[in-house]
């Protein structure tokens, strides 16, 4: 039996339409609002817990580092300590533990995925793709890979490669709401705005999604210019001050959209279907924070 990602997120910042949009919109209570680490969301990040730790990644940092010290060479623990630097946002510093543990133990799966993913939350999208293809086999594959690197396509502009990623991790996991988000959020980044909310709304339908799901969704809907609907839709299962900050997030989005659309475009051109959205992907890049 698989297991779905948790509801946890992944840097609760608007990173590259990872888009994802790291990057797999992708901060509210127990599941916020996304980043596009998330957006496309499969990038991975807070979600994996690596051992089944539970616990606040901060909390075990400095337990973590010590260990790491004293057995730099361990799987489990460069792993875990890895995993728990990328949760806290220490993008670097992962990528730099995670490089040295897959180079100390260069045919771990997991550790090749991990490091995969954080090379793509610190923008090296290339390396990303080419570490994460290391991690499975097409004789083996795994749908979470999969959709991690298309995440990692859609960072890089090859919008339509990356949704073949999509699709084929979508035979392994049908109907999984992760990689259908992703989906989705590609569609957004080529501005095929029907499209990415036919996406989402069937991952958001799906009682195994996380509330970032449906953040996304609000912010597609809010893109066709339903903003009510948008609202309605960003607020939906959250507590009043979750529901006003995903609200804000969504707004932030929207509004980073089209002072980027200005930058880009000063004559105010719309972007045309099937074209890459870059004012979005702006609109999502952690760069912009």
């Amino acid at each position: 039996m698989r297991t779905r990602p948790s509801c946890s997120l992944p840097l609760l910042r608007p990173a590259a339409f990872a888009l994802s949009f790291g990057v797999v919109l992708l901060g509210l209570g127990a599941c916020q609002t996304t980043d596009l680490g998330d957006i496309t969301g499969a990038l991975g990040g807070k979600s994996e817990k690596p051992g089944g730790a539970a616990s606040d990644p901060r909390a075990e940092l400095d337990q973590l580092r010590e260990r790491f010290r004293a057995a730099p060479n361990d799987p489990e623990v460069s792993l875990r300590y890895g995993s728990a630097l990328r949760a806290t946002g220490q993008r670097s510093q992962a990528v730099a533990v995670l490089e040295q543990a897959t180079i100390a133990n260069p045919g771990n799966k997991a550790l090749l995925a991990a490091y995969g993913r954080a090379l793509a939350d610190n923008g090296n999208f290339q390396q990303a793709f080419d570490v994460l293809s290391r991690a499975h086999s097409p004789e083996d594959p795994d749908w979470r890979i999969l959709s991690a690197q298309g995440a990692a396509l859609d960072q890089m502009g090859r919008n339509e490669e990356a949704r073949q990623y999509y699709i084929t991790a979508l035979k392994i996991a049908p109907d999984d709401p992760s990689v259908l988000s992703n989906l989705g959020l590609s569609y957004a980044l080529s501005n095929e705005l029907p499209k990415a909310e036919e996406q989402l709304r069937k991952a958001s339908a799906n009682p195994e999604a996380s509330p970032r799901v449906r953040t996304n969704l609000a912010v597609i809907v809010g893109l066709q210019g339903r903003m009510s609907e948008a609202e309605s839709i960003a607020r939906t299962g959250l507590p009043p001050e979750q529901a006003n900050a995903n609200v804000a997030y969504v707004k932030k989005i929207l509004v980073r959209r089209q002072m980027a659309q200005r930058e880009l475009t000063p004559r105010h051109d719309r972007p045309v279907a099937g074209q890459p959205d870059k004012a979005l992907a702006k609109a999502l890049s952690r760069s912009d924070d």
